[in-house]
């Protein structure tokens, strides 16, 4: 097998399962591994994964996003310590928009309900989460739903945040860079985001280490436009300072 043809099949495979272990990739494809590794090295420098310890991450692109089930099992013991810390930081808001994705769902599943909360959200899963709570009034954005991802996008998922003043937003993002903010592959939840981050008078940004340094197709928001961002420990001290010079707090957690 030539390598091109195998780190074809390694990017497939990570995109499939969400992440790529070098030792079972070494085994797959009968070479050594530090031959995936090298692979590796090639594909992330062409954007196509994210390494970490052990394997890597595929990275989401235009016409690579991963389905909401892939997400869904992906550095789930982070995410959920991001979603915990973040939720910590509402402060006196009272309505409160919540993303599409793991992360933020983690971030509304946490949220303290001492008194009366209203959420915001595109994402169905994440409403249907919270909708049994006397405590919480949840607001759906009506609009078209992205199968990949449960959530609602489009012309009217636009209108009714344009007509919203929001307390509080937590956004997340497919990738963030120092250079190009917040992206994310589809030019329509570029647009529900952008809308979100519009209407909030507060924003905090959350995503695990592995969206850092990463670039997807649209942009929708710039780092300087959060008061905070909220991470894992993966993303080295160094790098956070570096994002805090850009006007943003950054925990680590």
């Amino acid at each position: 097998m030539y390598a091109e043809e195998r780190q074809q099949r390694i990017v497939g495979r990570a995109r499939t399962d969400g992440r790529i272990d070098v030792a079972q990739a070494a085994e797959e494809f009968s070479v050594t591994p530090e031959t995936i590794r090298r692979d590796l090295r090639a594909l992330e420098r062409h954007g196509l994964v994210r390494r970490v310890h052990g394997g890597a991450f595929a990275t989401e692109r235009a016409g690579s996003e991963m389905p909401l089930s892939t997400r869904s099992t992906r550095m789930v013991a982070e995410k959920q310590r991001i979603g915990k810390a973040a939720a910590d930081l509402i402060g006196d808001a009272e309505s409160v928009f919540v993303d599409e994705g793991m992360t933020p769902r983690f971030v509304a599943e946490a949220l303290p309900t001492g008194n009366p909360l209203t959420i915001v959200t595109a994402a169905l899963p994440t409403a249907l989460a919270l909708a049994d709570n006397p405590a919480v009034t949840v607001i759906q954005l009506g609009g078209r739903i992205r199968g990949r991802t449960l959530a609602t996008v489009d012309y009217w998922t636009s209108r009714m945040l344009d007509d919203l003043a929001i307390d509080l937003a937590f956004l997340s993002a497919n990738g963030v860079t120092r250079q190009h903010g917040m992206t994310t592959p589809d030019p329509a939840v570029a647009e529900v985001k952008h809308r979100a981050a519009r209407s909030a008078r507060r924003r905090i940004f959350v995503a695990d280490h592995t969206k850092f340094g990463v670039d997807s197709f649209c942009r929708f928001a710039e780092v300087r436009d959060f008061s905070v961002i909220v991470t894992d420990t993966g993303l080295s001290a160094a790098e956070a300072h570096r994002y805090e010079l850009l006007g943003p707090q950054v925990l680590r957690v």
